[in-house]
Formats: C-alpha cells, structure tokens, sequence
C-alpha cells in the first residue's frame, strides 16, 4: 500500500512538472477542426486582385497561444519565418521543418532597469549583410543582434537610440532600403499608459549608415506600419489612430526628406466593423500594398484602390511575404497564420 502511494505522488508530480514546463505557445496543424476558420476568408473588389490571390484559397494556423504577435520576418538561410510576441519578450520561428521553436529570448528588454517593462521586441529586417535587426520597445532603441543567425543570442549594439539626447519611446516597425538607411516609426505603444516621453513627440526617423538620426515628420498621432515602395521613391506609413486610422504616402526628396504627403486610404468605416487598426504593411512584388488594418490585412494598390481583403476576424498586427511572394504569413493576435498567393 505504501509503495502504491508513493507510486502515485511520483505520477503526480511528474505531470504537474511536465505542465509547467509546456510553454504557452504552440504548434498546430489541426486546422480542421479550429472553428476560427470559417472565419477566414478573402473578399475581392477589384479583378486586378485575381492575379495575385485565389478567392478560394485555404488559410493554414501555424501556430497558436501567444500573447501578441507581431513583426513576421521571412529569413531565406533558415527557410523560416520569424515573428515577435511582444509581451513575452521573445522572438520565435516556424519552419516547414521543425514547426515552431523558441529562437530568441530577452530580444527586447535587455537591461535590469528594463526587466519589468513586460515590452519586448517588435519590427524585425535584415540588414544587407543578412544581420538581425530589430525594434526594442523595452530598451527603446533600433538595435542589431551581434550573433549569427543560425546561432541567435541576446547580444545587441545600438543603431539608435536617441534623437537630439532625448530617448525615443518605443520604436514600432522599420524599413531599410537599398543604401542602408533605415526608416522607423516610433509611437508609444512601448511606454506604460501609451504616453509618449522625454522625447515630446510620435515621431518617424530615418538613420543612415553613419547613424546619424533625421526626424522626418512629427505631425502624426500615431505612426506605425512602415514600408517603401518598389522604386523606393514613396514612403507608406500606417497610422493606427481610433480616431483618425488611414494610410499614408509621402514623395522622398533627393535629400532624404519626404514630401507632398497625402491620405491614400482612409480605413475609417471599416474600422465600424472590423477588429483592429491599421498597423504593419508590406509591399508585393506586384507593388500593391498589403497592409494590415480593420478586419484583417487588405490589398490597396499605388493609387489608393481597394482591391481586396484578407479577413481574418481578428486584429492582425503585421504581415510578410516568404522570398518567392508564393505565402503571405501574418500575425494575427495569439495566432500566425498563412495564405497562398498566386
């Protein structure tokens, strides 16, 4: 009878250990059965959207349980997608291989005075020697992972950090383009309560390679999704204000700054209906623009036509396309998801 007990205690234990251990987020491919798929869905309104996506298509759940997705990465060396989960701290991959795996911890709050900040990273890039470059709400800076990427660590230097001594919020979503620069949004969504710091304002930045930082506007409320598009000669911000939630363009000027700035799309009645604001975006190969807002992500050509729409039923933060543009993987709340494009 004794030994019987102890038996049990020892099972117990065993599965109580084993359910600690288990982290949140996990790997799914029963998406059969996921009741959230009949939510998903394309809506096309423009025929031009037929050469780039199957209104028929079929949606696949990655992978579920995370706290807030964010900054989807396709990275070519590791055939896989990386992905931010904000609150966690952390940096994760999924590949066709191995499915979902931690990559990166502390990859956003770094410093002992950052540890309670509960902000993590965010817009993940590769620089042009194929080096991890990341937005880091906690430590309130763009900074570089001095690791290999097939061999990641905690291991960071500062690309920037400051603009005329006064510490950014929480940089948001970065672009780089061809000569190196690169171009950051930086809202305070990072910040306790929302509320922008030291330094006054909800700025967008531009950081060469010298690192020397260029403000390039500080009239929007909430600046966030970045992307340039193909001939690099417009710049699209996202800006994700309740109250005033539209996508932007802006001419760049042989200077590096940006001019004749203009509302592309406004996303204000489908914010009536749909969860979510208008937050990250890429751009397709195509040069239609992907950008994630009320509902899901939505297609939107240069001139500001609505061409179709990714439903999603959630509040989808951001989107990336693999190198070939054949899967568009977006994070969307707890989930990473994928579609097939043409």
């Amino acid at each position: 009878m004794h030994n019987r007990f102890l038996f049990f205690m020892v099972f117990v234990l065993l599965v109580f250990v084993s359910c600690k251990n288990n982290p949140k987020a996990d790997s799914s491919d029963d998406t059969a059965v996921d009741p959230f798929m009949e939510q998903l869905k394309i809506e096309i309104y423009d025929s031009m959207a037929i050469a780039i996506i199957n209104p028929n298509v079929t949606f696949e759940i990655l992978a579920k349980g995370f706290y807030w997705t964010e900054g989807p990465l396709w990275v070519d060396e590791l055939q896989a997608v990386l992905f931010s989960d904000i609150p966690a701290n952390t940096i994760y991959k999924w590949s066709e291989k191995d499915s979902l795996e931690m990559y990166l911890e502390s990859a956003g709050h770094t410093g002992e005075e950052n540890k309670d900040s509960g902000k993590g990273p965010n817009g993940l890039i590769l620089d042009h020697e194929n080096r991890l470059v990341l937005c880091q709400h906690g430590d309130r800076r763009i900074a570089r992972m001095e690791a290999d990427l097939k061999n990641p660590q905690a291991q960071f230097i500062t690309l920037a950090d400051t603009y005329e001594g006064k510490k950014f919020n929480s940089p948001n979503d970065l672009v780089m383009d061809r000569a190196g620069n690169v171009y950051f949004t930086d809202p305070p969504y990072g910040r306790p309560g929302n509320r922008t710091g030291e330094i006054g304002i909800n700025g967008v930045f531009r950081v060469g390679a010298d690192k020397e930082v260029y403000l390039l506007l500080d009239s929007l409320s909430w600046p966030n999704g970045i992307a340039l598009s193909l001939d690099e000669q417009t710049l699209y911000i996202n800006q994700s204000d309740p109250g005033n939630p539209v996508l932007y363009s802006y001419d760049i000027a042989g200077d590096g700054s940006l001019a004749n700035g203009k509302i592309l799309f406004d996303f204000l009645a489908l914010a009536e209906n749909g969860k979510g604001l208008p937050d990250g975006l890429k751009i397709h190969k195509s040069g239609n623009i992907f950008a994630t807002g009320p509902g899901g992500v939505h297609i939107i050509s240069p001139e500001g036509e609505h061409l179709a729409a990714i439903k999603t039923g959630k509040a989808t933060a951001n989107c990336a396309f693999d190198t070939g543009h054949e899967y568009l993987y977006m994070t969307t709340t707890d989930l990473l998801i994928r579609v097939k494009l043409k």
